[in-house]
């Protein structure tokens, strides 16, 4: 029995292929496109804010209020009368023990830290006063 070019035991090399897959390629790439889409919404913590506009009402002045002052140098007026912290401090816990309670008029110095408005802020919430109208001048830009 002679080997033929015809044996079924014979090898049929293939001829060499240049080309790359691509197929296990997409496939990674399909399912990596649908882990990022379903993790997006996960991942993304935006919080939705009422950001307030620019134009400012006026503010009644039949409302009983308190004029708090932040100056440009972190001084802190009680009704243009200038405290310190604890005495700021003890007249806000006693504003809170009044039957109603009043609105706080914050008057912030454009210059003024955002750290003192914010204790100014934070303090008044601390003892129950949450009632607050921000100042600001009609012409100003």
């Amino acid at each position: 029995m002679s080997m033929s070019d015809n044996s079924q035991f014979e090898i049929d090399e293939d001829p060499l292929v240049n080309d790359i897959n691509m197929t296990p390629f997409i496939d990674v790439m399909l399912v990596l496109l649908i882990v990022f889409m379903i993790t997006l919404p996960v991942i993304n913590h935006a919080v939705k804010v009422n950001l307030p506009k620019a134009n400012a009402s006026v503010v009644d002045k039949d409302v009983k209020a308190i004029d708090i002052s932040v100056m440009a140098d972190g001084s802190i007026a009680w009704d243009k009368q200038a405290i310190d912290d604890a005495t700021f401090k003890s007249r806000l816990e006693e504003t809170a023990k009044l039957p109603q309670l009043p609105h706080l008029r914050i008057y912030a110095d454009q210059a003024s830290e955002y750290g003192r408005v914010a204790f100014v802020m934070t303090s008044a919430q601390s003892v129950g006063l949450t009632k607050f109208d921000f100042i600001v001048d009609k012409h100003g830009a």
